[in-house]
């Protein structure tokens, strides 16, 4: 067997000469291997590789805040770099203790199950006696607050959806409220070792399955075969969907008794759906001034749906949005009326699409996963809150029905992730990053959250340490050997802990004398007893070792999302209140939350295109998951740079609003918003709507050198809003922004993200 390495986007097959790693080949059973890995070896990315410690010059010289992104660095030794880091970590507990230290990360700088920086840092953290934590993600911090209150956590759901091969099988009618994005199913956490998405489509539409894709964009669904595609004004799902649902009362195409026997709280939604609360029907005339879908179209598409087994899909990107639980409450609503929740091929799914995991049909079991131990302190923040936090300490914020301070950061410890790509409005950020005293980061490459760092610690990549690959209903569990000599100085994140750890007088609690090869076996060994009680039989440590995978076998059924609750709703009730699908929740309204009260609403956006504010900035920003790169993972390789325009991130633009503002494909242009611009180059395309601009992330955050907040290499995020989904939820609204686009200047700013910082020797 081939050696292989696994990373989030896949497996791949390494070719080896003199011992190490000279070229990647897709896992010969991969139906649909990702590219992007492929690149893992590329010499841009090795040029930026962080080779030694480094300590930024400000900070060395007096712990000067300032600087933060401009300073040069000086390389240190180990030495040097532990004892500052375990010295000034020290300080702070001392000082202020642990409520004054943010453990951030994102989890998503290895697929191996060891080294895990996010499970590593929390680890290490709670050695010392814990640490502010963050909650939920950017990518479903709407979702994962709401869902439990109304069906179950987002984590049960995702691993639960219907298998592909049922709704070929079943499925007639697939509606998609946002695309079924294959380029984001690239990945799953641990790896997405057989790639489902692109061929589970294909074979739906061979079997006769008919598809309407509702969403700005056209191509972000691609079934082999022609669908319909019903453009929509962005954020405005809510609105046809609660008409979908006054057509299905209106005219008796509801499911009432499944409403009675596996719903709660239909009849005091239908006061509002009717509009017997606010003098408002929510029938489709209604909703086309909402959405622009033509009210006799809508009208159509609720009968279609009732009269054939239909399967509702919406995409994460709806709830990364302002009020964004609405939509998925509206989703779970309508699905709910239809009465086809449970049946093969019919109900509702949360993200087809949206990773590899929804409608895999093979196994379940916990894999590989290193204990974080205990954390004492109870300060948390919802994940995109981090800017409001550093920047308002002690402020008051609620989440999810309950009331909480703000701590007082004075030390931001960073592995794994990259919050200069995830989070919104960055200029906005980059004021919050001057406030803590101290920024330390662990980082394989020179990215903005290095550059922005105080001590930059070099990290090993996956191919440079050995590691068990493994994700939830994955095909396989892979053994991951070292196939490379760390770069330069680089160490494994566990190795840089344990010796911190040992400096802090906490080693034995970190390490619990395992050093990494001992962990690896012995998380091996606990997770191979937890797979034979799912029926999985794996090989022992040394066994896997040996063969090189071992393959987790199919069930004889696959599985159909909610079809144990659906045939007795009794003896398998849903983790609610009520134990069933919970259309009004009691518990939410009871929060008394002025914006998400008890039951799926349409709400206006802060921004959106039915807005006055569209005068000045007429033009609907979607920011959307890369093709080429996770999130900004690999960025500088030569397959991210190949899809950019003049080496900046491309914008999308229908021809028409080119046209109106005398722009032509290929131009650099400049885009911009209240909230700051950046530059990229423009793309036109007929697969967006009028009104609308698409510009994926993932582009490294490149800040003019001057303080005009102009942003150089076509990062979104320093155009997006910052505020919460709502008081419910607080999650990251970044698909609620309206920009404009112009020319940019004849003579545009170059980019510069991906050179060396400055890099001074130790005097």
């Amino acid at each position: 067997m081939a050696i292989l390495t696994v990373t989030h986007w896949g497996a791949y097959e390494v070719e080896m000469a003199g011992g190490e790693a000279v070229a990647l080949r897709p896992f010969r059973h991969d139906p649909d291997p990702s590219p992007i890995g492929l690149h893992m070896l590329a010499p841009e990315l090795d040029r930026l590789r962080i080779r030694r410690p480094a300590i930024r010059k400000g900070w060395l010289e007096g712990r000067a805040r300032t600087g933060r992104g401009r300073d040069p660095f000086i390389e240190v030794s180990w030495e040097q770099a532990l004892d500052a880091t375990a010295g000034e970590l020290r300080r702070v507990l001392d000082m202020h203790g642990n409520r004054a230290i943010f453990g951030g990360s994102y989890g998503w700088s290895s697929a191996g199950r060891f080294h895990h920086a996010q499970s590593q840092v929390h680890r290490f953290l709670n050695s010392l006696g814990g640490y502010v934590r963050s909650t939920d993600s950017y990518s479903l911090g709407a979702a994962r607050v709401l869902m439990p209150h109304i069906v179950a956590p987002m984590d049960e759901l995702m691993a639960r959806h219907t298998a592909w091969s049922v709704m070929e099988q079943h499925t007639r009618l697939f509606v998609t409220f946002g695309g079924v994005p294959a380029k984001n199913a690239q990945i799953s956490q641990g790896g997405a070792i057989q790639h489902r998405v692109p061929g589970g489509l294909r074979r739906m539409a061979e079997a006769g399955c008919r598809f309407v894709n509702i969403s700005p964009t056209r191509d972000d669904l691609d079934t082999g075969a022609p669908f319909e595609w019903l453009p929509i004004r962005p954020n405005t799902d809510t609105a046809l969907m609660l008409a979908l649902c006054w057509v299905l009362h209106a005219e008796g195409l509801h499911d009432a008794a499944f409403l009675a026997s596996h719903c709660t709280g239909f009849d005091r939604f239908l006061r509002y759906l009717t509009g017997a609360t606010d003098g408002q029907p929510k029938d489709p005339a209604w909703a086309e001034g909402i959405t622009g879908i033509p009210a006799a179209r809508t009208t159509a598409l609720a009968r279609e749906m009732a009269a054939t087994r239909t399967m509702l899909n919406i995409a994460w990107s709806l709830q990364r949005a302002h009020h964004g639980e609405q939509p998925f409450w509206a989703l779970v609503t309508l699905a709910a009326m239809l009465g086809q929740v449970g049946l093969p091929g019919g109900g509702f799914g949360l993200g087809y699409g949206a990773t590899n995991l929804m409608g895999s049909p093979n196994a379940r079991f916990s894999g590989p996963t290193l204990p974080q131990g205990h954390n004492p302190v109870r300060d948390f923040i919802p994940v995109a809150r981090i800017a409001d936090m550093l920047l308002n300490p002690g402020g008051a914020f609620t989440y999810n029905g309950g009331t909480h301070a703000y701590p007082d950061i004075r030390l931001v410890y960073w592995a794994g992730g990259n919050p200069f790509h995830h989070h919104q409005d960055l200029n906005q950020l980059m004021e919050a990053w001057s406030k803590p005293d101290t920024v330390v980061v662990h980082e394989q490459y020179w990215t903005p959250a290095a550059r922005m760092a105080d001590i930059v610690l070099p990290a090993t990549t996956t191919l440079e340490r050995e590691d068990i690959g493994y994700a939830n209903r994955e095909s396989h569990i892979i053994h991951m050997p070292a196939v490379r000599r760390p770069a330069g100085e680089a160490r494994d994140d566990y190795a840089i802990f344990a010796a911190l750890a040992e400096r802090l007088g906490a080693g034995a609690r970190f390490t619990e004398g395992r050093d990494a090869a001992g962990w690896l076996r012995h998380l091996y060994e606990e997770s191979r007893q937890r797979a034979a009680k799912a029926g999985v039989v794996l090989p022992d440590w040394d066994g896997l070792r040996q063969a090189g995978l071992a393959e987790v076998a199919v069930p004889a059924a696959a599985p159909v999302f909610l079809s144990e609750f659906r045939a007795d709703p009794q003896a398998h009730p849903l983790p609610t209140p009520s134990g069933r699908i919970e259309i009004f929740s009691d518990t939410i309204a009871g929060f008394g939350i002025a914006d998400c009260p008890g039951h799926p609403v349409w709400r206006e956006p802060a921004e959106w295109l039915g807005a006055a504010a569209t005068r000045r900035h007429p033009l609907h920003l979607l920011s959307d998951q890369p093709v080429t790169r996770l999130h900004s993972q690999l960025d500088p390789s030569p397959l991210s740079a190949a899809d950019k325009v003049s080496g900046r991130a491309p914008i999308c633009l229908h021809p028409a609003d080119a046209a109106a503002r005398g722009l032509v494909d290929g131009q650099v242009v400049r885009v911009f918003n209240d909230r700051g611009a950046c530059l990229a180059g423009l793309r036109l395309t007929e697969a967006v709507m009028p009104g609308v601009a698409r510009l994926s992330t993932g582009a490294w955050f490149d800040p003019a050198d001057d303080d005009s907040g102009l942003e150089r290499h076509g990062n979104p995020n320093v155009l997006t809003l910052d505020i919460g989904a709502s008081g419910l939820s607080q999650g990251c609204i970044a698909q609620t922004c309206l920009v404009e686009v112009a020319a940019a200047p004849a003579m545009p700013p170059a980019v510069r993200a991906h050179e060396l910082p400055d890099l001074l020797p130790m005097g």
